[in-house]
């Protein structure tokens, strides 16, 4: 069966009251137009049909040629938005999936199991004209109403508008997702009539289906996979609903959260197994955090690599890569380019961007190391600064293997400090100094 998923994304989405387009309200990192790209794809095994209209341009810059995009130059209804893609896809297609693009909870096994749901109407010798998704629900929250006739086929689909009292305690809904006989689509869909309101309603369809004798299918759906979403209130609700099932997925994978419901965590991240989250932590972008690690509590991690045994507390990590067994915490601040080889300390109010401490390189608290390189088993001692920019340009501090580095010591960079060499406390450090060396002093100098 040649499938195709086409994707309304055209609408202007005016009950976000915000100058972004609806579809492009980020949801766990993403926004929420690619999560429905993304489950398309994974049931068609190719990028799906767009149709764009407002903000189109910032829709297609970020995609990319993860979609194929149809325009929709007026937004006169879902009618009119799937005739858009009637020149894109007639011959094309056997089979054609539409739904919105504010949908992100969508599942592509749902959307298999609709597919599957018309094939067996296929496969019974009597081919339907589509399938749909339906739910049951007292809260109706503005969706159409499923009509059935005395033997339970679905014959009309009524919008909330224009339901009858006894049509608006209907509780089988219409969520907006269909799975249409390609040709029998485009055959119809110019059939569609112009309503009250000055659009074209692909729900329409089902009656036109009903007429002409051709079957219309239901498939359950479960209700918060196909909750759309209008408003700011909205993009919340599902938001922890997505981001429920991305911590249960991990849970299941041998991850402990020590409070579920207290969690950020994007859906690229990875963590392995007995690894224990924390209450208040944000896991975001294409974070990758180990075995046996402890983060948080109230930790943020982003873009990130997390070695097995590492323990982050009240910490941030941007862009940073910790090795086995280090730790950074509580309240250290790791930058873009900060790499803490295996079991480094780094304590209290720490800072570091990009620069490396080598294996068990221990760091005090309220120090600050950028663009350095730290040798192994060197000492930074506690309020230790390496100044590295000049007012135009910055420079690189070398601090050797077990050097020690005494409390409040600037490391006036560029500068580099030999193995085994010694800092006296409160020294301003302005040249070399050399292996097993030793200075103090303002400016820094050794004993005579």
């Amino acid at each position: 069966m040649n499938l195709v998923n086409v994707i309304l994304a055209a609408g202007f989405g005016t009950r976000m009251k915000s100058e972004l387009p609806k579809v492009m309200h980020p949801l766990l990192g993403r926004p929420m137009v690619e999560w429905c790209v993304r489950s398309a794809t994974d049931v068609s095994g190719r990028p799906p049909v767009l149709v764009v209209g407002y903000g189109r341009e910032l829709v297609e810059a970020h995609l990319g040629d993860k979609a194929h995009y149809v325009v929709q130059e007026e937004l006169l209804g879902t009618g009119h938005a799937v005739m858009q893609v009637i020149p894109a896809l007639r011959g094309k297609a056997d089979v054609v999936l539409v739904y919105y693009a504010d949908m992100p909870m969508l599942s592509a096994e749902t959307q298999r199991r609709l597919a599957a749901t018309f094939a067996a109407g296929v496969a019974a010798g009597r081919r339907p004209a589509m399938a749909m998704l339906t739910v049951t629900r007292n809260d109706p929250q503005a969706f159409g109403r499923v009509i059935r006739n005395g033997d339970g086929e679905i014959e009309a689909i009524v919008e909330e508008a224009y339901c009858t009292p006894e049509q608006r305690l209907i509780t089988e809904l219409n969520p907006g997702v269909y799975c249409f006989d390609a040709e029998w689509l485009w055959e119809n869909l110019p059939k569609i009539q112009l309503n009250s309101k000055g659009e074209y309603f692909l729900t329409d369809l089902v009656e036109i289906a009903v007429e002409q004798g051709q079957p219309v299918l239901g498939q359950s759906a479960p209700f918060d996979e196909v909750n759309g979403i209008n408003n700011r209130v909205q993009l919340a609700n599902v938001t922890q609903l997505l981001q429920r099932r991305i911590v249960e997925t991990h849970m299941m994978n041998g991850v402990t959260f020590v409070d579920p419901a207290n969690a950020y965590v994007e859906d690229e991240v990875t963590i392995g197994t007995d690894t224990v989250i924390w209450p208040g932590c944000l896991l975001q972008g294409k974070t990758q955090i180990g075995d046996h690690a402890t983060i948080g509590p109230h930790s943020q991690i982003v873009h990130s690599q997390i070695g097995d045994e590492c323990r982050v507390s009240y910490s941030v990590v941007e862009e940073a890569r910790m090795d086995r067994h280090s730790e950074i915490g509580p309240f250290g601040h790791l930058r873009k380019g900060a790499h803490l080889a295996e079991n480094v300390h780094m304590g209290n109010f720490g800072e570091v961007k990009n620069s490396y401490l080598g294996p068990g390189v221990k760091m005090g608290h309220f120090s600050y190391l950028g663009d350095a390189q730290i040798g192994a088993g060197a000492n930074i001692g506690a309020g230790t600064i390496t100044c590295n920019f000049d007012g135009e340009k910055k420079h690189k501090t070398v601090v050797g293997e077990g050097a020690f580095i005494g409390s409040d010591t600037m490391l006036v960079a560029p500068i580099e400090v030999g193995a085994g060499a010694r800092t006296g406390a409160g020294s301003v450090v302005t040249h070399d100094v050399p292996p097993d060396g030793l200075v103090y002093g303002v400016p820094a100098r050794s004993p005579k």
